[in-house]
């Protein structure tokens, strides 16, 4: 065993995917780990989410309770065998086992099975298009053929997920050739020892089911990575549906108690195993975009890799965003983000966020001397860094310093912490909310500065949200917003072919909400724009999940260079005005002719191409005036709308075309999975002093 009084901010590993050596062991026969589920070596296996603490030894991991047997220990104790000091060592006669359990529930009796005959009933069971319950690296999955157009359906109704993406899980890179398109860049980032979901262009008749991806070009795919996986993909079955075992919002259930309990009316079967997961943990997902593998969730595979930062500083936390949260700690140079929590909009997601910032203060034995939070004082984060919500977790940082951090701030401080910089940039950040310093809701954002402090250069010119949050679930109402701002009184006969699409109800309700300022709140918001666009072209009215109606924008849309419309960047003329007020760059001419693009007859895909141009030509131009009256020739890109591929890709060919150098995402996302770090970076800072 290690020596427990070792340094304990040694790297504790991520888990890593099954390796050849031990697919070939139990593909062999005549190998003692033939069909083994738990097969791993010192290269492969789980890591951080069977560990309680450090040192990463097994005594500190849920594999505690399992006494190697004399073949597994003289492996374990050879410097020359590949399972030299393999934590996880396990083979059928000392390790875990599978069992299957039938759902009473749902099926009116109990079949309870162990070991090869328990896999045998979930292969029974996904073929025949009922959905599997499986216990796996980071947490249970719900499983169904990806083939069967019944039981995809039937899963998104019992899990509540009616129209967002599902993932698949392929045999092997053969089988993801099958089914989509890969670019070199692509395949590597399949292969990666993390195994992360890969979001993929699709190929048409490509036998994956409508209901897995339904009007959606690509498809998350990942390959096997562990044992189980492989012995599940091993037969007929060549792609599975793997999605999170949860009802939507909720994190992902671990424990077998647990899984019972939340997935009760969602699976046909559960394939469970007695290894603990004691570090809940998705899978994580990756979009090539630019030529780069950039993350979109960090989660299995990634945590807890560090980011590694420019220079020493004191220990700090972060509490992260509301969406998409993660939190951080800073402990030297190094910053740990904890693996995806998900929305912090409820209690359960609450329990999980304490869950991970406790195992991180843990395992690094940090001591931090500040909490960082988001502006917002409204967050459950922000309640949480308050001390307000009474839990156990806060109280071990009751008496510490609250840093209250701007939101687009840390999306800034966040791009330039992973670029391994904090020089002062142009931080060109493109969102869907954030809590403003003004009160308003920001989100499309021209920065200038770095973890030291921030300006706002510039920013999209405000719309009004009529019936608020509403407005992000029906985009119809940010159209509507800018046919007023575009056309004024006229908004509804400038444009009678979209306004027919509403009721009277409907239209009066908004015409009400923006003539008496009632619950339209102004924002900047980049993402309120496409929903906007969306809806215009009548793409999307309403949306079922986060950034719907701006994806299919983005899919609408051609990569060929397109004309842009017309924009205005307004105080930014004068170098001297400029000075002085931030610059506005307003898409008001640029709805006018997308109005009559449509009343032309142009297609979607012709206005989507046109809009992508503007918005790129438009930040472009704006970054360039900045830059005229502050000097700065560094640029970081960061927020969620940065997903987009074409706008990533065609916003840093502009930029670098005017000679700026640009920063971007490739270790942490672009999205508010990223923001806990920009936090904690700042947070940091000003502890400095």
């Amino acid at each position: 065993q290690s020596d427990h009084s070792a340094v304990s901010s040694a790297m504790i590993p991520a888990d890593v995917a099954t390796c050849d050596d031990c697919l070939a062991d139990i593909r062999d026969a005549k190998n003692r780990r033939f069909r083994y589920a738990f097969t791993n070596c010192t290269n492969c296996g789980p890591r951080y989410t069977i560990t309680e603490s450090i040192p990463y030894d097994r005594p500190y991991t849920s594999m505690s309770g399992f006494v190697m047997c004399p073949d597994c220990q003289t492996e374990y104790e050879d410097p020359e065998n590949r399972r030299f000091h393999a934590q996880p060592n396990a083979c059928p006669v000392c390790g875990p086992q599978l069992t299957w359990h039938r759902n009473a529930r749902l099926h009116g009796c109990d079949v309870d099975l162990e070991g090869d005959a328990a896999l045998q009933a979930a292969l029974v069971d996904l073929k025949e298009g009922r959905i599997v319950a499986l216990r796996g690296l980071g947490g249970y999955h719900l499983a169904v053929d990806a083939r069967n157009e019944k039981a995809v359906h039937l899963l998104r109704i019992r899990k509540h997920r009616y129209e967002k993406p599902l993932a698949v899980m392929v045999r092997d890179i053969d089988a993801a050739r099958e089914l989509c398109e890969l670019s070199p860049e692509e395949e590597e980032a399949l292969h990666a020892p993390q195994r992360p979901i890969v979001i993929l262009r699709q190929r048409k008749d490509n036998g994956i089911v409508p209901s897995v991806s339904l009007d959606n070009p690509t498809l998350g795919v990942m390959l096997p990575y562990t044992p189980l996986h492989h012995l599940l993909l091993g037969g007929r079955t060549n792609a599975l549906v793997m999605t999170s075992g949860n009802i939507s919002e909720e994190p992902i259930a671990t424990a077998e108690d647990e899984a019972g309990h939340r997935l009760r009316d969602i699976a046909d079967g559960f394939l469970h195993h007695n290894r603990d997961i004691l570090q809940r943990c998705d899978d994580s997902v990756l979009r090539v975009i630019d030529g780069k593998a950039r993350p979109v969730r960090r989660a299995r595979g990634y945590v807890p890799r560090p980011v590694l930062l420019p220079d020493e500083g004191p220990t700090v936390i972060a509490a992260g965003a509301e969406l998409k949260n993660t939190c951080c700690i800073t402990k030297g140079r190094a910053a740990f983000l904890s693996q995806h929590i998900g929305d912090l909009e409820n209690f359960e997601t609450l329990g999980f966020f304490e869950e991970s910032l406790t195992h991180l203060v843990k395992i690094f034995e940090a001591t931090p001397v500040a909490v960082a939070h988001d502006l917002h004082p409204d967050y459950l984060g922000t309640q949480w860094a308050k001390g307000h919500l009474g839990s156990e977790a806060q109280t071990r940082f009751a008496d510490l310093p609250r840093i209250a951090v701007q939101h687009h701030h840390a999306h800034l401080v966040s791009c330039l912490a992973e670029n391994g910089t904090d020089e002062p940039a142009i931080g060109i950040i493109l969102d869907g909310t954030g809590y403003g310093t003004d009160g308003t809701i920001w989100g499309g954002e021209f920065l200038t500065g770095n973890s030291a402090g921030f300006e706002r250069a510039g920013h999209f010119a405000q719309l009004a949200m009529p019936g608020a949050n509403k407005a992000v679930s029906e985009p119809w109402r940010m159209a509507y917003a800018c046919l007023r701002a575009a056309f004024g009184d006229e908004a509804e006969s400038a444009f009678p072919e979209w306004t027919s699409r509403r009721t009277e109800k409907e239209v009066e309700a908004v015409r009400f909400a923006l003539d008496g300022d009632v619950n339209a709140p102004l924002t900047s918001s980049c993402g309120r724009l496409f929903d906007a666009v969306s809806s215009l072209i009548d793409l999307h009215d309403a949306v079922r999940f986060e950034a719907q109606a701006a994806i299919a924008l983005e899919f609408a849309a051609d990569e060929n260079d397109a004309e842009p419309y017309t924009v205005d960047i307004a105080a930014g003329t004068n170098i001297a005005e400029a000075a002085e007020k931030p610059i506005i760059l307003s898409f008001v001419p640029a709805i006018r002719e997308i109005v009559q693009d449509m009343r032309d007859r142009k297609s979607a895909q012709h206005i989507a191409s046109r809009f992508h141009a503007t918005v790129i030509e438009g930040c472009a131009e704006t970054a360039d005036r900045i830059a005229a009256r502050t000097g700065i020739r560094h640029i970081a890109l960061s927020g969620g709308v940065f997903q987009n591929a074409l706008l990533l890709g065609g916003l840093r060919r502009a930029l670098e075309q005017r000679q700026f150098t640009v920063y971007t995402h490739t270790q942490v996302p672009a999205n508010d999975g990223g923001v806990a770090l920009g936090q904690a970076v700042i947070a940091r800072t000003q502890m400095k002093g």
